[in-house]
């Protein structure tokens, strides 16, 4: 989570038995304290209440969680068909949700996750090259930090479960770094210092500084009810709950001065330090931090924590005697003790959580998601395919008809190759027509097959993964054309690019915003920066031609603004149509007078695909300057004469 800045801070020191905490800002929150029981409630309030809220979203959410796996929980029945043949199959899920899901996200992947994956520009002109450098600075984050990975997550959850959370915070790590240093002595005999060369010195350090970023599960979020999903900056609180135990929250208090009240954990054993508004086990879904379950007596068993960010007027909470909002955040474990509770202090004022909600509606808090629209056809699907299955495996099973008078049934039941039925003695000489009888078995489900073509029809109708955007040929007996395909592409690619352009207002736009503040904030430590990219022309051009650069805080002070992505994705555009404007501006002298050719090329080669122009620009070279020479009036005439001068301007 974001570093949390409060100048203000003056500890109140409080001892119970061995334990003892300075409390910040002067209050006494230890864990009997009526300041720490009125915080509590409130805290509790606000959690109750957006957990029953959420919760009602859960069972559909597990179906989505089922429609994606190709595993169905056996039922006796079929355990004793696996049990007598393990080759034989079961009921299982047809996997179209997940090959939908799949063409959703690799829309969204090929659109926004090109890096640089958030870009900016100055303001006004002297911002220009501030803004370039925040750019590029922020790139090298995204690198480090593995953002686009949390992306694809947040996209996953918005396509999957209706929203996806995605948490920035900044954060430092630190290490050891090894450096090139003198070695040597202190001379006795000559009283100076004695270098025998170089040798290698490993020294604490800061090794890396910079914005992270987190997924939030959304079995796990708390969202404020009364707000909906793309205004949650104007709610009043927005929350999450995450797993986590002893040893490493004793390690957190240690080296993080707001966290207090850990000790006070030491004896939770068990369940004991479950939330009640964990709701995520008992969806299906197991928790992201669980180090033991059941019953266990060691210092790992699970301990739920409560973050929540909360808009709130701090003397009405006993806080302080600021008599305006202010956002805070607060941690609780276990449902029963406050861990931290501090002002935000960012410079954006916003909670640094981004919501994607690429199916929103405008006025729910947890829209419908586009799987669950086409949850019902999947389960049709699905039920088709193993109802045919199930006729198939019991029609190939024999299904007789026997007189246990006329044959040993023992010699019938036996399933190995070649068997010998024997007929019993009284039956001998009598013919086996009527013995044994094979009933007749009409397959019910020998359509389902071709039913299930209009099923998968629909949920691509429905979702808007035809097969031009899954890479699939139309089927059919006439030869497609190119005119046809591209039409078709081109509208299937338009109904993808609207959810594009929304979760680029809704989530990557207040991403870059929070990633930006946040380094204009908290960035202490210069970074080297490379030359290259989109930017490569104006930064040589503004600090020469080098390789790298070093940026300092400083350098990044500036207004600026961000450039939305439009929800394209490279080789969406009609490059046949733009190469043949290419040739017709290049043919005419006058339209080539009126448009920047090399920019339109650069357009065609992002269209098709090429993310790398910039690495085959050729080095601009220095032409000689042209020198003057003084010649006798007669040699500059006999030239003339030979046509090997013209005067200036002459033909």
């Amino acid at each position: 989570m974001p570093s949390i800045l409060d100048p203000n801070n003056t500890g109140s020191r409080v001892t119970v038995g061995s334990i003892d905490y300075t409390y910040p800002r002067g209050l006494n929150l230890q864990p009997t304290s009526p300041t720490h029981a009125a915080l509590l409630a409130k805290l509790n309030q606000r959690i109750q209440e957006s957990s029953r809220e959420m919760q009602k979203r859960h069972s559909s959410w597990k179906t989505i969680d089922r429609t994606l796996t190709a595993y169905i929980p056996t039922d006796e029945a079929e355990e004793k068909v696996k049990e007598a043949d393990e080759r034989k199959p079961i009921s299982i899920v047809i996997p179209y949700s997940f090959a939908t899901l799949e063409t959703l996200l690799t829309y969204m992947v090929a659109s926004f996750l090109d890096e640089p994956i958030f870009r900016y520009e100055g303001m006004s002109p002297e911002d220009k090259f501030g803004a370039i450098l925040l750019e590029k600075v922020i790139e090298v984050q995204t690198r480090r930090a593995k953002m686009a990975m949390y992306l694809h997550t947040t996209f996953r959850d918005g396509w999957a479960y209706g929203i996806g959370a995605a948490a920035p915070y900044w954060d430092k790590v630190y290490g050891k770094k090894t450096t090139i240093v003198d070695a040597g002595f202190l001379s006795a005999i000559f009283g100076s210092w004695m270098s025998t060369g170089k040798k290698k010195e490993s020294k604490d350090a800061v090794l890396y500084e910079g914005n992270m970023l987190r997924n939030i599960d959304p079995y796990l979020l708390l969202l404020d009810p009364n707000v909906p999903v793309q205004n949650v900056q104007k709610g009043e609180f927005i929350g999450w709950i995450e797993t986590s135990n002893y040893i490493a929250l004793l390690e957190r208090e240690r080296n993080d001065p707001s966290f207090f009240n850990v000790r006070y954990l030491s004896e939770m054993r068990g369940t004991a330090g479950r939330s009640q508004y964990n709701k995520a086990k008992e969806s299906g879904r197991e928790d992201h931090f669980l180090i033991s379950t059941g019953d266990s007596n060691t210092s790992t068993s699970p301990i739920d924590l409560v973050y929540i960010y909360i808009n709130l007027v701090p003397k009405e909470w006993g806080l302080s005697d600021m008599n305006y909002p202010e956002k805070w955040l607060f941690c609780v474990a276990a449902d029963k003790y406050i861990l931290s509770a501090k002002p935000l202090g960012l410079n954006h004022n916003m909670f640094p959580i981004a919501m994607c909600s690429p199916d929103f509606d405008g006025y729910s808090v947890t829209p419908i998601s586009r799987l669950e629209v086409i949850s019902g056809l999947q389960g049709t699907l699905d039920w088709l395919i193993n109802s045919h299955i199930a006729n198939v495996r019991k029609s190939i099973n024999d299904m007789l008809v026997v007189d246990p008078s006329l044959i040993n049934i023992n010699d019938l039941l036996d399933p190995g190759p070649g068997k010998l039925i024997r007929m019993r003695r009284a039956a001998w000489g009598r013919g086996v027509e009527n013995a044994v009888k094979q009933l007749q078995v009409t397959d019910l489900t020998q359509n389902h097959i071709r039913d299930s073509a209009y099923i998968t029809e629909l949920i691509k109708t429905c979702s808007g993964s035809v097969d031009s955007v899954m890479g699939l040929a139309r089927s059919g007996s006439e030869r497609v054309s190119a005119a046809e395909s591209m039409g078709t592409r081109q509208s299937a690619l338009s109904r993808l690019a609207k959810a594009a352009k929304v979760t680029s207002m809704m989530t990557m736009y207040d991403l870059a915003y929070m990633l930006a503040s946040h380094t204009q904030q908290l960035m202490s430590q210069p970074l080297y920066i490379s030359m290259t990219g989109r930017w490569e022309d104006d930064l040589r051009a503004e600090y020469g031609d080098v390789t790298r650069k070093m940026v300092n805080p400083f350098d990044i002070v500036i207004d600026y603004d961000i450039i939305a992505n439009d929800g394209s994705i490279p080789g969406e555009g009609d490059v046949a149509t733009m190469v043949q404007l290419f040739q017709s501006i290049v043919g005419n002298p006058l339209l080539a007078g009126q448009f920047d050719i090399v920019r339109i090329f650069q357009r065609i080669a992002r269209m098709s695909g090429v993310k790398d122009l910039s690495d085959f620009k050729a080095k601009q070279q220095q032409l000689p300057q042209a020198q003057a020479t003084m010649l006798p009036d007669a040699t500059v005439q006999a030239e003339a004469d030979k046509g090997n001068l013209i005067p200036v301007g002459g033909q």
